[in-house]
């Protein structure tokens, strides 16, 4: 019997929690197949099967596990099942099964020609539903199995507006869960943020127009080069990085009673997955081009959802940027990332009347929010690095090396 115990995962890490068992107990695992997935406070890792043999679990999902507590034991004497059994009168079982259901599901579905298959809903009640355009998730099933019937469609259309997601009116449900490491974690940095660093926030907008122009004009051309599509993150970590270059405050984090400043700009990236937001590094974001930033974007993007970041994809930052646009945010003050003393804020670009010239004309503009350590940045260099980067974004062509090119022609 082999015992599996929960690895190291980063020095300062001291427990985890078992996320989710990928194998049963008296499952029969190959040799490096994943067993199960474990939550420390940064990151997501697997743990792998040391032998081949049958799986016995010593822990429960949700449990909080030591590093180097007995996760799962593995009898590597046992015999591995032959295939022939597991095909064999089982299997037979398994094709003979959906043959009698088939006609069920063909007679309960077929009149629902309107209605999402992953609705249960009976024929009547889905002709309702479709006929009064009824939101499904506003219906309380009570038919077998989770199915609506026709009362359930009839009942929320006399409470309409006050039956909202299939839960009762004047319900007062309440639930209980127990808080992820990777949210504890949040909560304790949010905290730490505040109350360690005397953080103040900056406002400016930025008037959007020629990158939605490039965009507009690029965007077919460049997927088709590159294989990404040209999004707004690229120009908005292009500008930083080169803004980070000529105000290295903002770029630089307290150790102690030293200053340490960063000739590179490692951006973090604020993605948010359903359980909770990550913040994966991209490194030396001022010597990438265009693409290369979108497609280190939509890698790190697709591994937070997937929770496959590793550790080092997490940490080390320089700067961050946060785009609460995405939801729909206007404005807000987002809060600095641990160590390092300064984040900036995307938001939702909106058109507005702009005074240009004595004309009002209607601009799709973006207010942008920086937020600053003031222990490190003074008010005159975050002020100017938000205006550098509003330049660089209004005036794309300086992305290209943070010069006017006829300045520079000219050695202006």
């Amino acid at each position: 019997m082999i015992d599996i115990k929960v690895p190291t995962v980063g020095e300062s890490i001291s427990e985890v929690t078992l996320l989710k068992w990928v194998k049963n107990s008296g499952d029969y695992v190959e040799r490096d197949e994943v067993i199960a997935e474990l939550e420390s406070e940064k990151a997501t890792f697997e743990v792998n099967a040391e032998q081949a043999g049958v799986l016995k679990q010593s822990a429960q999902e949700g449990d909080t596990l030591k590093i180097g507590d007995i996760l799962a034991s593995i009898d590597e004497t046992a015999a591995k099942p032959e295939k022939a059994a597991s095909n064999g009168t089982p299997a037979k079982e398994e094709k003979a099964e959906p043959k009698k259901e088939a006609p069920a599901t063909q007679t309960s579905q077929a009149p629902v020609t309107a209605v999402s298959n992953d609705i249960k809903a009976t024929p009547v009640a889905a002709a309702i539903i479709a006929d009064k355009k009824v939101d499904p998730k506003s219906v309380t099933p009570s038919g077998f199995s989770g199915k609506i019937v026709k009362n359930d469609v009839l009942a929320a259309l006399s409470n309409p507006g006050r039956v909202t997601g299939g839960k009762p009116l004047f319900g007062r449900e309440e639930r209980k869960e127990k808080m992820s490491q990777l949210r504890k974690t949040i909560s304790r940095r949010l905290v730490e943020a505040k109350n360690t660093t005397a953080m103040l926030t900056t406002f400016n907008e930025v008037d959007m127009s020629r990158i939605m122009e490039i965009r507009s004009k690029h965007k077919d051309k460049f997927k088709e080069s590159h294989g990404v599509n040209l999004g707004f993150m690229s120009f908005f970590a292009k500008a930083c990085a080169i803004a980070l270059q000529e105000w290295p405050a903002v770029n630089a984090y307290i150790d102690g009673d030293h200053l340490v400043y960063h000739d590179y700009a490692d951006i973090s990236v604020a993605v948010s997955t359903p359980r909770g937001l990550t913040v994966p590094v991209i490194r030396n974001v001022e010597s990438l081009s265009m693409a290369e930033i979108e497609k280190k974007v939509i890698e790190l993007a697709g591994k937070a959802r997937d929770n496959k970041l590793s550790m080092d994809e997490l940490t080390g930052g320089t700067f961050t940027i946060t785009n609460g646009g995405v939801f729909g945010s206007l404005m807000s003050t987002p809060i600095i990332n641990l160590p390092q003393s300064a984040i900036l804020g995307m938001h939702k670009i909106q058109e507005r009347p702009m005074a240009i010239n004595g004309q009002v004309v209607v601009k799709p503009m973006m207010y942008l929010a920086l937020s600053y350590d003031h222990r490190i940045i003074d008010g005159r260099e975050s002020v100017s690095f938000l205006v550098r980067v509003k330049e660089l974004l209004e005036n794309p062509e300086l992305l290209l090396f943070g010069k006017d090119p006829v300045k520079a022609l000219l050695e202006l």
